[in-house]
């Protein structure tokens, strides 16, 4: 099995030696940055398997390198803020970050949450080999990882296809808010409902209709979402 290669962006030295030091003892391959524009090149000189990207950087800042690197890769992205307010998370997640961890963290936080981005950056096989899903103007393509919406592709982030494939693969049938987490994110966020509600409101921008009268993806309060594939169904 090869080793994780990790990009660590940040222009604080002691945090990036510390966030370095911690990731080699635990088995990856590190390399590092300390400002936006040499980290949007070590992307594609070191292709890494996950970046941990400080918000706050000299000139380019964080949101902004996420942006760029969304152009073109699908890489996984946990960022790191000093913040804690929703602005900043829905902000973060807007511009295509996976996850987020809020400065100052301990190690085992740092260790748990790298562990789940790496895990579920990993396409399961069995859903490749589901059959398209037709509904209406939405077709999902598994095999393909590719999603239409009346013939024209819809970009979905990492995340976003994830939550939608298990929707998808659930049709007419509600699923827990903790299911939904925890198998989309991980066992650990099982009680990180605003990941939920942030990505169902993306998904829905990009999907449907009339996002404020959705027909795909339906809440059921206080229980999950179902994906419907019939009108009949509620």
């Amino acid at each position: 099995m090869s080793i994780a290669k990790i990009l660590v962006v940040d222009d604080e030295p002691h945090m990036v030696k510390l966030v370095e030091a911690n990731l080699r003892a635990a088995g990856y391959e590190v390399v590092s940055a300390v400002d936006g524009r040499t980290a949007l090149a070590a992307v594609e000189r070191e292709l890494p398997d996950l970046i941990i990207l400080d918000i706050m950087l000299p000139g380019i800042d964080g949101y902004e390198v996420c942006r760029r690197i969304r152009e073109y890769s699908a890489v996984p992205i946990l960022m790191l803020t000093a913040r804690s307010s929703e602005i900043d998370l829905v902000r973060g997640f807007d511009v295509g970050a996976d996850d987020y961890l809020e400065k100052p963290f301990s190690v085992n936080e740092l260790l748990v949450r790298v562990r789940a981005v790496l895990k579920r950056s990993k396409f399961v096989q069995e859903i490749i080999q589901h059959p398209p899903l037709v509904v209406g103007d939405l077709t999902i393509d598994f095999a393909k990882r590719r999603v239409t919406v009346r013939g024209t592709e819809i970009k979905l982030s990492p995340t976003e296809y994830r939550l939608l494939t298990k929707l998808a693969l659930n049709a007419n049938r509600v699923v827990l808010h903790q299911d939904l987490l925890r198998d989309v994110w991980g066992p650990e966020y099982r009680t990180e409902t605003e990941y939920l509600r942030v990505y169902i409101h993306y998904l829905r921008q990009k999907m449907e209709d009339d996002p404020a009268n959705p027909k795909l993806i339906i809440t059921h309060p206080g229980a999950g979402y179902m994906f419907r594939t019939s009108e009949t169904e509620s």
